[in-house]
């Protein structure tokens, strides 16, 4: 009697452990979710590029941006719990990819300047090679942000940190919030593109795409001055 009333406490403890780890894990998806989604909004290189290219590739430009980004942060996190924090937090290290970063914007932007006499309005089906562009891209406009870096090495690692103690479910449950966050923002922001880029003209494409470079250009500055700023 007292063994079988041992079990069913023990049982019962257990089931109260498994729900608190339970509200936990979801604790952390959605405040990873909620973080994320702040930082997905504000505007960025990866921002411009999905605007761009939503314009011409259609809907699949956002989600095979964030594929590209993704698998470069999920390689970042295996880093960062490997011990590349502090490499990641030197000034040094800051300023080359300040510097880095600044110079692949400009060479994009210079890109679609001197494509802008010839643009013209394509509403073909983007084919695999299109989609390993894209996924490039995604890795490269996210190297290419140094602020990127930083929040993974300042504040993406504390909350892998704090994921850990719940093994690796915590750090799935952290990863999963964060880079749903950016498929749902980036997803919608290309999903607006492709339903009014049938309202654009030629022109109005051209100018669009001209925009988007113009604000790379300032990016690139922008990194360029941050840089200066750290030596």
């Amino acid at each position: 009697m007292n063994a079988a009333r041992a079990a069913r406490a023990c049982g019962i403890e257990k089931a109260e452990r498994d729900l608190q780890v339970l509200t936990a894990l979801l604790a952390i998806f959605f405040s990873s979710f909620v973080i994320a989604l702040s930082g997905a909004m504000m505007p960025g290189p990866l921002l411009t590029a999905t605007i761009s290219e939503s314009s011409r590739r259609g809907f699949v430009t956002g989600p095979l941006l964030i594929a590209g980004h993704g698998i470069l942060e999920m390689a970042l996190v295996f880093a960062l719990l490997l011990g590349l924090a502090p490499f990641l937090q030197q000034r040094s290290v800051f300023v080359a990819t300040a510097f880095g970063g600044s110079a692949i914007l400009l060479w994009m932007a210079f890109g679609m300047f001197r494509s802008l006499p010839s643009l013209r309005l394509s509403w073909e089906a983007g084919n695999a090679d299109n989609s390993k562009k894209l996924l490039f891209s995604g890795i490269l406009l996210s190297l290419a942000n140094p602020y990127w870096i930083i929040w993974w090495a300042t504040i993406g690692l504390g909350y892998i940190l704090y994921s850990w103690q719940y093994g690796l479910w915590g750090v799935a449950f952290f990863f999963a919030g964060h880079i749903l966050a950016d498929l749902a923002w980036y997803g919608a922001v290309a999903a607006a593109v492709t339903r009014g880029r049938h309202f654009l003209t030629d022109r109005l494409y051209r100018g669009l795409i001209a925009g988007c470079a113009a604000f790379l250009v300032v990016f690139a500055c922008y990194f360029a001055y941050a840089g200066f700023q750290k030596l």
